[in-house]
């Protein structure tokens, strides 16, 4: 057995983190995993997700009953017999004034609206951004303060000023009017985003690449893309989100051949011709918010890194 002196020498030789382990257990002490902190914290957070998750509950039992189990007032019971002719008929049934072909029509209209107005307002925005960020230019900050200008104008206030000018260039009441509106209203906002994210980016890889040869479109296209995947996926949700859940140019820009699909969903929720039923408009609803769910779903991950990286730099 080592006699204390021995012990002492050891202990002496030993760094100073030994010594430590050697005194005792060091740090912060581990918090109780129910605590009047965690309490709150995540009862807050069921309180909100249950808000906004018991209207969704509700509209998809809803819309797997019959009229005659809806009759029965209990909004709350899941279905007794689960049956999928609403959303048949809400698809491809329904009837909006003349038309009785359901939100079919309006989902291919409002497919053939956002690819191209979020591809076109990206693209523009996306070099924008860039020139802002890496190039200055003569007039680049006034051309910047006009964007940030115009991302905060209300569109109500432009509704007529736009009626007239797709008039005039005949593009009103056509999908091709409604893409071009769609894509100069998303600038604004998406050249801040794609600005604030290149300003982030090394500013060393743009002089070394300066310093290579390479121009204005080999920079943007070989190291600015390459890096900006998650800022790109931000303005795709952005985009397609606005664009596919827009109502107001929806209605005013085109006309009922061209309705995008909340427009139909409008039509059919508010038909006061026959029975209301509320399971058909459940299931069109549903129907109509499925693709911007989808897609924030599958890319919510990319969604909140952009958004992170977006703000490091203003």
């Amino acid at each position: 057995m080592a006699s204390p002196a021995t012990i002492e020498t050891a202990a002496a030789d030993k760094s100073p983190s030994d010594a430590r382990l050697l005194d005792g257990p060091h740090g912060p002490r581990p918090r109780p995993r129910i605590s009047r902190r965690n309490i709150f914290l995540y009862g807050t957070l069921i309180v909100v997700s249950l808000y906004y998750l018991l209207p969704l509950y509700v509209m998809i039992v809803t819309s797997l009953k019959g009229m005659p189990e809806i009759r029965l007032g209990n909004i709350f019971a899941p279905p007794l017999e689960i049956t999928f002719e609403p959303w048949v008929k809400a698809w491809a049934e329904a009837c909006t004034g003349l038309n009785c072909d359901g939100l079919s029509r309006g989902f291919w209209n409002s497919v053939r609206i956002t690819v191209p107005s979020v591809f076109l307002s990206i693209a523009v925005a996306s070099v924008n951004g860039y020139a802002l960020a890496n190039w200055r230019f003569k007039g680049a900050d006034v051309f910047f303060t006009i964007l940030i200008f115009g991302a905060f104008i209300p569109y109500q206030v432009m509704l007529y000023p736009i009626v007239i000018i797709l008039r005039e260039i005949g593009l009103y009441g056509t999908l091709s009017g409604l893409v071009l509106v769609h894509t100069i209203f998303g600038m604004p906002i998406l050249t801040l985003l794609f600005r604030n994210y290149f300003t982030s980016l090394p500013e060393e890889l743009f002089k070394a690449a300066r310093v290579d040869g390479a121009g204005f479109w080999g920079i943007y296209f070989r190291i600015m893309l390459p890096m900006s995947l998650p800022i790109f996926v931000v303005a795709m949700i952005l985009q397609v989100t606005g664009i596919w859940n827009d109502f107001l140019f929806g209605v005013v820009y085109t006309k009922p051949d061209t309705y995008p699909m909340t427009v139909q969903l409008n039509n059919i929720v508010n038909s006061v011709q026959g029975v209301k039923e509320y399971n058909v408009n459940m299931a069109a609803t549903l129907l109509t918010g499925l693709v911007p769910l989808f897609i924030y779903f599958v890319s919510g991950k990319l969604f909140v890194r952009g958004i992170a990286a977006g703000a490091v730099k203003g």
